[in-house]
């Protein structure tokens, strides 16, 4: 009977040891805010408020950018358009997301790119104001650009 007792105790005893290293188990990395808001002017395709969404995994980044404000002159096809954000780094310099990944846009319709990819550091802190969103559509370019800082602030990368 005594060897069941200290059987189960020991089961017990590891049981909570693994439990406690699983909650205190460090999280995936992240990136704060979320979501950021800026006033764009995209010269052909107009101008207005546009939202960043950022996700982080590891040194790896996407930002996806979306305006009902900035709005496509003509239908796009799906992964039509090519682009690049870029983005400046606190610390000084910048990091660029790339992709041509977008859904289809109605003529009209705001403006969706994304998701962006690029690669980041912890701690970096990256603002779209002095930075640029560049865009390719049928072989036009249109470069956006921020008209102040980006709020509630800048992307802080873990």
């Amino acid at each position: 009977m005594r060897r069941k007792r200290i059987g189960i105790g020991a089961a017990v005893a590891a049981g909570t040891l693994a439990m406690t290293g699983f909650v205190l188990a460090p999280s995936a990395a992240a990136v704060v805010p979320q979501s950021a808001t800026i006033n764009a002017n995209c010269s052909l395709l107009g101008g207005g408020e546009a939202t960043l969404t950022a996700t982080q995994s590891g040194t790896s980044a996407t930002i996806t950018v979306s305006s009902t404000d900035i709005t496509a002159p003509i239908a796009l096809g799906e992964d039509s358009i090519q682009a690049s954000l870029t983005m400046v780094k606190a610390s000084g310099g910048t990091t660029a997301f790339t992709g041509t990944e977008n859904p289809a846009i109605a003529a009209g319709e705001g403006v969706t790119v994304g998701p962006l990819t690029g690669t980041v550091a912890a701690g970096d802190s990256l603002e779209a104001n002095g930075g640029s969103l560049d865009l390719v559509v049928f072989g036009i370019s249109v470069t956006c650009t921020a008209q102040g800082p980006q709020s509630p602030g800048p992307f802080v990368f873990e």
